[in-house]
């Protein structure tokens, strides 16, 4: 542990009598480490307006579709049409007013 006095008083107020020093370090399994959603900031013109969390395996259409029918893009579009969706998958999205 990184602090382990602190961390042998907490083990110990959470009801485990031995000592945490003679406990098995956790075990890496990947499949905790699997991402299915991510959250994609939305910008106007280059601008950060709002972040959607949208699934990973979803396609470039899908994720226009889920950003344009979002009622906080109504808001920045004011019923315009994008001219242009700019769609960089796990880094952003960016609308072209």
């Amino acid at each position: 542990p990184f602090a382990p006095h602190l961390a042998e008083e907490l083990w110990k107020k959470l009801g485990y009598k031995p000592s945490i020093s003679k406990e098995d370090f956790p075990v890496y399994d990947e499949k905790y480490l699997v991402e299915e959603n991510w959250e994609y900031p939305v910008s106007f013109n280059g601008k950060l307006r709002f972040k959607i969390t949208l699934p990973l395996d979803i396609s470039d259409k899908e994720i226009e579709e889920a950003v344009v029918n979002d009622e906080r893009t109504q808001k920045w579009l004011r019923g315009e049409r994008p001219k242009k969706i700019i769609i960089v998958h796990k880094k952003i999205i960016n609308v072209v007013v």
